[in-house]
């Protein structure tokens, strides 16, 4: 089992950043691939960026989101710039032991609220 916990979220003007964290602890030797998800109320759970061999990022955060993570697999961090409105949302962390991109994960976070105001 993977444990995920989530931090950094809050509030932002638009154009500016922030930075999430995701902390890992378990079977972190058996985590492949780590991603960013994020949710608006009413609205399904988006792709935001994946690790695994290398990164992946959704055509909306392209350019002004970084996905990172330590070679010990333990932490995760999503560095967000540019920040927009739109990118208002409840953000989660994710792993899975195989290969992902977008699709469904075995281990997920319990979230981080992020608010752009305009």
């Amino acid at each position: 089992q993977v444990q995920l916990v989530e931090s950094g979220g809050g509030l932002v003007q638009t154009g500016g950043s922030l930075r999430l964290s995701c902390a890992a602890s378990g079977r972190t030797d058996s985590i492949y691939t780590m991603g960013w998800f994020r949710q608006l109320p009413g609205k399904e759970r988006e792709f935001v960026a994946s690790i695994s061999f290398r990164t992946y990022y959704a055509e909306s955060v392209k350019g002004r989101f970084t996905i990172s993570r330590d070679n010990a697999k333990t932490t995760m961090s999503l560095q967000m710039n540019s920040l927009k409105p739109e990118d208002t949302a409840v953000y989660y962390c994710a792993a899975d032991r195989q290969f992902r991109i977008s699709n469904e994960y075995e281990y997920w976070g319990q979230g981080t609220q992020v608010t752009v105001s305009s």
